[in-house]
């Protein structure tokens, strides 16, 4: 399956927030399972020197952007079986930042519009299309038309993922026509029309084929008014096709056992690590070397939604009891003071870091003792299972990813602690908990630390529920290479493998017939069994295995006798043909197979081989010419499959009537 990934950041390359680490690890699984997975953002200033030697320039175009065509280049990089495709034009993206500029709307239009065409010039043609955010909401609304236009977006579907649904990407509705190029047409309840203006997100929801959330909790979350952000009608006017699938991280990058940036290793069966990663810690945010108290730690943006509200107003409660605290992150001014004054009030106890530092923020993981994540609402969070694969145990409200990652303690194979209501001192509450168990139970906070550590958080399983989608939407293998195997592929290559043979004991077969003509208008009968039996050889081959069984010593040559085992018995049937008075008489099974041979006889003026049929003609008469026309139709339909297997199956299927009532008759 071929799979084009659209997103504004993608880790290692660039990244402001989780958006970027799913970009840039699921990808990368599901390219693991075998599929042709593509990465496609935009080339920020801000993408190092170190990639941009990696890439390879392969082509330029002109984006169709309403009445503007800016330039548009196309550098390459593969990496971990991914190729990721960088789109240059630094008039939208040579700035400082990736977000927050007057004229994004423009920018990340012109982005959508290069993530649709660029196939076109790759001659590559993408099964799907997964867009993420409100960046890059437009190209699911594009793709409704372009996939008519472009030949490579042919039947390409389209999957948008909602990471944060805050971000909506709300424009006044006069931008449609003159900067997103796009028909006035949309603008109603059904697309883009969001209170008189323009909402991308919305617009994404109703245009893709799937829409998925980053966690099970958050899909539900979003029915409602308080989480939704004024979408939750959208949200349940499309929950047919809404999936929520919780994310999960890199193990191989966040892996203490490997001890990359850490101050020293450790894993799930050897702690003795950690105490050496805390002692550096608290070095280097200048916190007091005491290896015995427990460090608890903050990482995020710092920012209401993420419950630093509490936080704020908690300070003075959680420094009450004996511990530090360390505090990394940006956001909100307001926020950034408190933390700045709390430092001030509490030296060597509390540190504040209003940066983003990847080194430190390893380091806290690493060192910290327990992980504080009050959010109100958290589509995800990845903080969560970072800080447990690093044995800090969490601290968190039972929202989105948090409730549906952190077992909370007491309940079997818990791996942290939880509260539900958005309330400081319930917040405190637990946090007296999680500081009790550290003191008071050490065996117990190491089950909790063992069990964290050990949990399965890769994206191998979050990628199988992607690809489920995509095969929803397309129809196509989630796992290429699996073989498509039929059922009856087998018989024919059997009842192949016996024709040839049957051609042999042909010949033989009109020797047997001139001493005696009796055993031969015997075995016309069943000679067109073995014709029946070759396209119904399911249904009859119990009978065959009978038939054989029965008829074992064949009076043709022993040539005859291997071969048809299944078809020569019928020559002997003596026995159960005496027991049937009317095969005693030869006249008699001839009047009673009349019909039979009605049928068959326009099957053999059809069939050229009743050219041969005089062989047989020989011995008997014209009442024995039946008979013997018989056993020339049995050569026919022996010789038949050999030569077409699809001749073996018409004719089969004409005869198949008149050999049932034979064998009934039988």
């Amino acid at each position: 399956m071929n799979i084009l990934f659209a997103s504004s950041e993608v880790a290692p390359f660039i990244k402001t927030g989780g958006l970027a680490d799913v970009a840039g690890s699921l990808p990368k699984a599901l390219a693991a399972a075998g599929h042709d997975v593509r990465v496609i953002l935009p080339l920020y200033e801000g993408i190092g020197w170190e990639w941009r030697n990696q890439m390879n320039y392969l082509f330029n175009f002109n984006v169709t952007l309403a009445w503007r065509t800016p330039y548009c280049g196309i550098f390459e990089l593969k990496r971990d079986g991914v190729t990721y495709y960088f789109v240059d034009n630094e008039y939208y993206f040579k700035r400082a930042g990736l977000y927050g500029h007057y004229d994004d709307a423009e920018r990340f239009a012109f982005f959508s519009r290069a993530v649709v065409e660029t196939p076109g010039y790759l001659n590559w043609h993408p099964d799907v299309i997964h867009a993420n955010d409100w960046q890059t909401a437009l190209v699911c609304i594009y793709l409704l038309e372009e996939r008519h236009r472009i030949p490579m977006l042919y039947g390409t579907q389209s999957v948008y993922t909602i990471h944060n649904i805050e971000y909506q990407g709300r424009y006044g509705k006069d931008l449609m026509v003159d900067l997103f190029g796009l028909n006035s047409g949309y603008f109603h309840e059904h697309m883009l029309a969001y209170h008189g203006d323009i909402n991308l997100m919305k617009g994404a929801i109703y245009a893709a084929d799937y829409v998925t959330t980053v966690s099970p909790t958050y899909a539900e979350e979003l029915q409602y008014a308080f989480y939704a952000h004024g979408l939750e009608g959208v949200i349940a006017d499309n929950r047919h096709k809404i999936r929520g699938i919780l994310n999960g991280i890199d193990t191989s990058l966040y892996d203490p056992s490997n001890g990359n940036g850490l101050a020293a290793a450790f894993n799930a069966d050897d702690l003795s690590g950690k105490a050496a990663c805390k002692a550096a810690l608290q070095q280097a945010v200048g916190l007091r070397q005491e290896p015995n108290v427990p460090i608890i730690a903050c990482i995020s943006r710092l920012v209401k939604h993420k419950g630093f509200d509490m936080v704020t107003a908690a300070i003075h409660d959680i420094m009450a009891m004996d511990v530090q605290m360390v505090v990394l992150g940006t956001g909100d001014w307001g926020y950034e003071e408190a933390f700045r004054q709390a430092q001030a009030q509490y030296p060597g106890r509390f540190s504040a870091n209003i940066m983003y530092s990847a080194a430190l923020s390893n380091a806290i993981y690493s060192g910290a003792d327990i992980f504080l994540m009050p959010s109100e609402a958290e589509p995800c969070g990845l903080s969560q299972m970072i800080a447990m694969r690093y044995g800090t145990i969490p601290v968190v409200r039972e929202t989105g990813g948090l409730k549906d990652s952190v077992i909370p303690h007491g309940v079997f194979g818990d791996t942290g602690f939880t509260f539900t209501n958005i309330n400081a001192q319930d917040m405190v509450w637990v946090l007296g908990e999680a500081v009790g168990l550290y003191y008071n139970d050490k065996a117990g906070w190491n089950v909790l630390q063992r069990n964290g550590m050990t949990a399965d958080f890769s994206w191998s399983r979050s990628a199988e529920d992607y690809l489920q989608i995509y095969n929803w939407i397309t129809g196509k293998e989630m796992h290429p290479g699996h073989p498509f195997e039929e059922g009856p592929a087998e018989e024919p290559v059997v009842s192949v493998e016996a024709a040839p043979v049957t051609e042999e004991p042909a010949p033989v077969e009109e020797k047997a017939e001139e001493p005696a003509p009796a055993p031969a208008e015997e075995k016309p009968a069943p000679a067109k069994k073995p014709a029946a039996q070759k396209t119904t050889t399911r249904k009859k081959a119990p009978a065959k295995a009978k038939a054989a069984a029965a008829k074992e010593p064949a009076p043709a040559e022993e040539k005859a006798a291997p071969v048809e085992e299944k078809k020569a018995p019928v020559t002997e049937e003596p026995a159960p043909v005496a027991v049937k008075a009317p095969k005693a008489e030869k006249a008699a099974p001839v009047e009673a197979k009349a019909p039979e041979a009605e049928k068959a006889a326009p099957v053999e003026v059809k069939a050229p081989v009743e050219e041969k049929a005089p062989v047989a003609e020989e011995p008997a008469p014209a009442e024995e010419k039946a008979p013997a026309k018989k056993p020339a139709a049995r050569k026919t339909a022996a010789k038949k499959p050999a030569a077409k297997k699809t001749t073996t199956r018409k004719t089969s299927t004409k005869k198949a009537p008149s050999k049932a009532s034979s064998a009934e008759e039988k």
